[in-house]
């Protein structure tokens, strides 16, 4: 399914242009358990809503920049380059992948 995605520094482009980057999480933290990384690398939470995420614009400015989508309707939330975020989204933002 088709929709539009609004890349940061170019606009809302066709998300054909993009590749998924998965779900924005906490990394874990050096020296983890095996399951730990396991449970980060492969396990996601499959949200029935709105879900933060990493999207590249590969067809376009070729930046990596996080969204949050309603993945029920792929009504996009909003979209930011995570060093452009403030407040405690910035800090979750450092945090993540």
């Amino acid at each position: 399914m088709s929709f539009l995605l609004p890349c940061p520094i170019c606009g809302p482009r066709d998300v054909y242009e993009f590749r998924y980057g998965g779900e924005a999480q906490k990394r874990p933290e050096p020296g983890s358990s095996g399951e730990t990384w396991t449970a980060y690398l492969y396990e996601r939470n499959n949200v029935a809503g709105v879900e933060r995420a990493w999207w590249f614009h590969r067809m376009g400015c070729r930046r990596w920049f996080q969204a949050e989508r309603d993945t029920r309707d792929n009504r996009v939330v909003r979209a930011w380059l995570p060093e452009a975020a403030t407040g405690s989204v910035a800090d979750e933002s450092e945090d993540v992948r």
